[in-house]
């Protein structure tokens, strides 16, 4: 779990001042989550470190908008930087897969399988999928929303988005049944 840091108010009212210093060391307490978050949406590092640029960018330019009676300075960076990484994607893919089902498929993933392997491997394995894929992925199993909400924010529909999971749980159990035979 993420610890915000004891000074996190002076950071916030230096770098609404620019304080470089400050916005220095408020972009060094964050990175390695927010790191992590965008390698989650991003084929590479090198992507993953611009979009993570690009969404530190927002934070200071908009810092003065934060609100601490309605989130955490965390929740909100958060919330700017997993909107980057959505912007990312969609300007990446302007043709997202129409495919359109009311129920998408339940596939099952071994969980023994997936305790047996190691948190850099799942990473590579989602990191595998399609980006539209890899996006809705992220976006419901990981941080929770749901399909009309991912519709909304990738501009594609509902029954996409569950087409998208519906695929994303396809080709995750089939890269599962892959490395458990090998």
């Amino acid at each position: 779990m993420f610890k915000e840091p004891e000074n996190i108010g002076t950071l916030i009212n230096s770098c609404i001042n620019n304080d470089r210093l400050a916005q220095e060391q408020l972009y060094r307490s964050y990175y390695k989550s927010m790191m992590n978050l965008c390698l989650r949406y991003t084929k590479d590092e090198t992507s993953a470190m611009e979009v993570l640029n690009i969404g530190f960018y927002k934070v200071f330019k908009n810092i003065l908008r934060y609100d601490a009676s309605k989130a955490s300075f965390y929740t909100w960076a958060r919330t700017i930087i997993v909107n980057t990484c959505i912007d990312k994607i969609t300007l990446k893919q302007k043709d997202f897969i129409t495919h359109e089902i009311n129920e998408a498929e339940e596939v099952n993933i071994d969980a023994e399988a997936i305790q047996e392997m190691k948190a850099e491997a799942i990473l590579q394995l989602v990191r595998s999928l399609p980006p539209a894929t890899q996006a809705v992925f992220n976006l419901y199993i990981i941080e929770g929303y749901g399909h009309k909400e991912i519709g909304v924010l990738l501009k594609i529909s509902e029954g996409t988005s569950k087409w998208h999971l519906s695929e994303a749980r396809k080709k995750l159990q089939q890269s599962l049944k892959a490395r458990h035979n090998n």
